[in-house]
């Protein structure tokens, strides 16, 4: 049943979905429609709200940016590529490897979402060297699925903002610890359900043998050997870009902040302090900057759809919030839910907004003034229902391109070519939280 359905959802998916950047486009004039007759705006106002939120995610698109250029650069470092290559030279199937591979995103995007994010990919993109006969899409796939619980874990924007003093909703709910969010049981039961379960499902939706898309692993070595160059025959610039002092001081100053950031913040992992750690660790483990500058040349030929589509992205962002349009389509669940339902519609209505909005911190901007005020007349605790959101925000990200960027930029695949297989992740986890925030 699930290698049937599965199928069905990877051909409508190839047949049907077009590149992430032209979703983006569609998405923008869907909006743009949407807020002249449903939120009554003029298009005038709908460009001016597109154009004033167009660049609003600057600094956010140079952040995920550098998520995928630092993290691949230290992935194709030699002590890294021996970590990875040993983990997935211990494979001795295909099905150990998508399970595998699910199974450790799931856990590092629960850490950490950027992490997760870039550990998946990297894995998955080692696995298709080392085992023979894997399919190369659905590892990349089973990469990108650990996302899908990032808001339930120690980075989880929404429950971190209103367990943070000062968060705008403050009056409304005051501060919210995480005690009551990320660890409730409301919110473990169905992580720890997806995590154990969602390798099993993956493995499932494994293709037939004579339908097993593999990739030549000769393809994936993408990290380029430094020349050579004669000591003697070096010139004095040769000798700084080949010098391994340079590259360890410049390390050991990194490390030193690294060390003193968790010193005085605990373990507060963000973008970037994950970067941060990244782009450092990096320098010191590809042991000269010719070399580390020769990787980082390679990661960064990928990251042409971030800097095109993230902004418009913003543009839609900008168009949903202006509008009013994100308001109203929440009203529409908030006015057909029960104290039961509250919770199941609040993860559904962000679910679909997440379309239109694909940020967790915008998103809660947008939805929390609704919904919490909504579920407290309601009797739902507040707690509960920031997490409502969240769940619906990190849920559709399994089939909205915008996140899936970075994976898909260090493994060198379309939005297409792995959607198919996120769409029965989507499905199957749907049901768990949603029934999981209905009754616990």
């Amino acid at each position: 049943m699930i290698k049937k359905l599965t199928k069905g959802c990877v051909a409508l998916v190839q047949r049907y979905l077009p590149d992430p950047y032209l979703f983006a486009v569609i998405l923008t004039l869907i909006v743009f429609i949407m807020g002249l007759g449903i939120a009554q705006n003029s298009p005038l106002q709908m460009v001016q709200h597109w154009g004033n939120g167009f660049w609003s995610l600057l600094a956010f698109s140079m952040q995920m940016a550098l998520v995928l250029v630092t993290g691949h650069t230290l992935a194709s470092s030699p002590p890294f590529k021996k970590l990875l290559g040993s983990i997935a030279g211990a494979m001795s199937s295909p099905a150990q490897a998508v399970m595998t591979t699910t199974f450790i995103a799931l856990i590092a995007a629960w850490v950490n979402w950027g992490f997760g994010l870039v550990i998946g990919a990297l894995l998955a993109k080692e696995m298709a060297k080392k085992v023979e006969g894997a399919d190369y899409p659905l590892l990349i796939a089973a990469g990108y699925i650990g996302f899908l619980i990032w808001h339930a874990g120690f980075s989880g924007s929404i429950p971190l903002t209103i367990a943070t003093a000062g968060h705008f909703m403050e009056e409304t709910m005051g501060i919210v610890p995480t005690s009551q969010t990320i660890f409730a049981v409301f919110n473990i039961v169905p992580m720890l359900i997806i995590i154990i379960t969602m390798p099993f499902l993956v493995r499932a939706m494994m293709p037939d043998k004579d339908k097993v898309i593999t990739i030549d692993p000769a393809l994936l070595v993408e990290a380029p050997v430094a020349a050579v160059v004669d000591k003697a025959a070096q010139t004095p610039a040769d000798k700084l870009e080949n010098s391994t002092i340079i590259s360890m001081i410049t390390g050991l100053l990194g490390m030193c902040y690294i060390v003193w950031y968790f010193a005085t913040n605990g373990f507060a992992l963000n973008l970037n302090i994950v970067n941060f750690i990244f782009l450092f660790v990096g320098i010191i483990f590809h042991g000269t900057p010719r070399r580390f500058l020769d990787a980082l040349a390679v990661a960064a030929k990928g990251t042409g759809g971030i800097i095109l589509q993230f902004p418009f992205y913003a543009g839609i962002m900008g168009m949903m919030t202006g509008s009013g349009l994100a308001a109203i389509i929440s009203m529409w669940f908030v006015n057909i839910s029960t104290p039961t339902t509250f919770p199941l519609f609040t993860f559904l209505s962000a679910g679909l907004v997440n379309f239109f909005v694909p940020s967790g911190g915008g998103q809660w901007a947008v939805q929390a003034p609704i919904m919490v005020p909504a579920g407290l007349d309601l009797g739902v605790s507040m707690a509960k229902t920031s997490m409502a959101v969240a769940w619906g925000d990190a849920w559709t990200n399994m089939i909205q391109p915008f996140w899936a960027l970075p994976a898909l930029g260090i493994a060198g695949l379309s939005a297409r070519d792995i959607m198919g297989y996120c769409v029965v992740a989507m499905l199957y986890s749907g049901i768990i939280i949603g029934l999981c925030l209905m009754f616990i």
